[in-house]
């Protein structure tokens, strides 16, 4: 693909904007763009990053889109009133979503490997990325999340890596249907389950996925993806021993969890630094994926016994006066069942502090959210509801947090609702005594691990 030499990110603090903006700025593009996020003084540090980098930002104000050469970039979720946006029509400049760009870069590529699921892209997508560069095969890496063993002092917010090897691992996604852009040599799917849209069009968007690929990476342990699977599959799980990649006798720990790994007749141990049965599953994915695009499978259980995972993915905060503060991505109810689950696995008392990411997802999924909570609380366990995050732009609020919470407090587990975050920290502080773990879960906020942050210094 040719790439135009000007690009303005409208939005590029988001989790999806900032990796491709810096694979562009790494290609040799001239990046600019805004965020409401800057303007109005959260998380300064990532901005300064951006700018260090060469990235010229400006307010959301229109003020720095006045070259009709320049292509904008916006999200899906960008309207069409913000003064960038409108800037760019008025001045006829180029209107490009992110998800298109993306897409068009990715195809490109020699091999293109994409990750899809309701859950766990973002963490297969760093081991896949992580294997690839472990072995010697320089990978672009575009993620929507912070991949730590990428880190660098010089780049803090590592979500993309720029490499000069064939292979571009993208996580890609299915919420507003732009996973039908991606043309991958390698297809992963972990898993399907209700989010965004309904399961008639999720598994639509799936099975287009998988069918356009030249092998399909499938999840047999999910019966939704499992039932989407072709003759270009290779499958993975953790309880059907036919699968072409097998993990059996796992052994969970608090600081990671250890399983073997059988394809044929070869057999490799695995200690994954990061806990949770999920990512075991997550880390059989990736391997299948790189035995998929040629990586031996004693060489991919080498480079995942490294992997040092991506952050808000059950991330240790820090400890103080016996109390553990954890910071934690899971926003739908897939996601919250996995991190329950993995917490549930060891000793302590969790006091959950649930920012929902939204008010329309918490209208789609209320059910769902009802039924998580209510099935994975333990007696003792006490969930601390603030109203979603909104930053702005017209929404419907017909379904509030407090009406959640009634539902689960119905079902006989402890479930309160506060008007505000503030609130919400201040409650679970005063609940908090030695031996709990205060989980601080939500997505689409930023701010929130900084949240995390003061609530350990307040306990301190």
């Amino acid at each position: 693909m040719t790439l135009n030499r000007r690009y303005f990110f409208c939005g590029i603090g988001g989790s999806g904007m900032l990796p491709l903006a810096l694979i562009l700025k790494g290609k040799g593009a001239e990046i600019a763009g805004s965020d409401r996020s800057r303007d109005q003084g959260r998380t300064p540090e990532k901005f300064t990053f951006l700018q260090q980098h060469g990235i010229a930002l400006y307010p959301q104000d229109g003020s720095g889109v006045s070259d009709p050469a320049t292509t904008m970039v916006v999200s899906a979720a960008v309207e069409s009133s913000v003064p960038d946006v409108a800037a760019a029509h008025r001045i006829g400049a180029p209107i490009e979503t992110r998800a298109h760009l993306l897409a068009q870069l990715f195809n490109a590529a020699h091999c293109g490997i994409a990750v899809a699921g309701t859950s766990g892209k973002s963490t297969t997508t760093g081991m896949l990325g992580w294997i690839l560069h472990a072995t010697g095969r320089e990978p672009t890496i575009m993620n929507g999340a912070v991949m730590k063993n990428f880190i660098r002092p010089e780049i803090p917010f590592a979500s993309a890596v720029v490499g000069k090897g064939d292979a571009f691992v993208s996580e890609v996604d299915e919420s507003d249907g732009s996973i039908a852009l991606y043309n991958p040599h390698i297809a992963v799917l972990n898993n399907i389950a209700h989010d965004h849209k309904s399961m008639e069009e999720l598994r639509t968007l799936f099975a287009g996925f998988l069918a356009r690929a030249t092998t399909a990476v499938v999840n047999l342990d999910n019966a939704e993806a499992a039932a989407l699977k072709g003759p270009n599959a290779l499958t993975f799980s953790v309880a059907d021993s036919a699968a072409h990649i097998f993990g059996h006798d796992i052994v969970p720990a608090q600081d990671g969890i250890a399983f073997a790994v059988r394809e044929g007749g070869s057999e490799v141990y695995v200690k994954l630094p990061v806990p949770g049965r999920h990512n075991a599953a997550n880390g059989l994915a990736a391997m299948t994926a790189a035995r998929a695009a040629g990586v031996p499978l004693s060489d991919a259980a080498e480079a995942l016994s490294h992997f040092q995972g991506v952050k808000r993915r059950l991330e240790l905060v820090g400890s103080a006066g016996g109390v553990t503060v954890i910071d934690d991505f899971a926003h739908n109810p897939d996601k919250i069942a996995a991190t329950l689950s993995t917490l549930h696995d060891f000793p302590g008392r969790l006091l959950v502090l649930f920012q929902p990411h939204g008010y329309g997802p918490l209208k789609l999924m209320r059910e769902g959210f009802v039924d998580v909570f209510a099935q994975h609380l333990k007696n003792d366990d006490v969930l601390v509801m603030p109203e979603p995050v909104y930053f702005g732009g017209t929404v419907d609020r017909s379904v509030s947090s407090g009406e959640i919470v009634t539902d689960i407090t119905a079902r006989g587990r402890k479930a309160i609702s506060c008007s505000d975050r503030i609130k919400s920290g201040e409650k679970i502080l005063s609940l908090a005594k030695p031996g709990d773990r205060i989980v601080v879960m939500g997505a689409r906020d930023d701010t929130l691990s900084q949240f995390a942050a003061e609530l350990l210094a307040a306990l301190t």
